[in-house]
């Protein structure tokens, strides 16, 4: 939720990712740049929480961001005529009113339209499909040194035109030593 608690549970590494969301409305397959925005049905700010120390056990970094709580959206869907570029927005996050991330949509790396082709050639997209357009410098495990989240920071994260969401990081849930208890210590490391 938009509001909602960030629980790190296992993870000793917990990041932030500031993300333009772009919602799917229309679905399809190998759909081209020049009609990627007939499938876009909206947009969200999204945060896109990482345990950095889960990220890095497999190439695919799907555990790492698949935690529960990490992902929130909001603060609601701004429909894509409400918002006729994506590509010209002022993107920020902040941690404790501090701010770690700052630019325009217009500087990702791959545009939106990009993205849905890209995507699509290798899926199906289907409505409600929510995609993570990518995050800017300022992220915590990339800062000397790196700095990573702990219980009670606040999260910020801002998308002009779009709105704001914010989320506290709270205790862990996860019973004190558990992680260890499932991996072997080399793959802690």
């Amino acid at each position: 939720g938009p509001y909602d608690a960030i629980d790190p549970g296992v993870t000793e590494k917990l990041d932030y990712e500031a993300e333009l969301g772009v919602v799917i409305g229309k679905g399809g397959k190998y759909i081209s740049e020049a009609d990627a925005p007939a499938h876009v049905f909206g947009y969200v700010v999204a945060n896109d929480v990482t345990a950095r120390d889960w990220q890095f056990h497999t190439p695919t970094f799907t555990i790492g961001k698949s935690f529960d709580t990490h992902g929130p959206i909001g603060p609601w869907i701004v429909t894509a005529d409400e918002l006729p570029d994506p590509h010209a927005l002022m993107l920020r996050c902040y941690v404790n009113g501090a701010l770690r991330q700052e630019c325009s949509t217009a500087e990702m790396i791959h545009n939106v339209w990009a993205q849905i082709a890209y995507l699509s050639a290798a899926f199906t997209l289907e409505p409600g499909d929510l995609i993570a357009s990518g995050t800017p410098s300022g992220v915590g495990v990339a800062m000397t040194p790196p700095t990573f989240l702990q219980e009670g920071d606040v999260v910020r994260c801002e998308i002009e035109g779009i709105g704001a969401i914010e989320n506290k990081v709270v205790a862990s849930s996860a019973p004190r030593g558990w992680a260890a208890s499932v991996l072997r210590e080399e793959e802690m490391a």
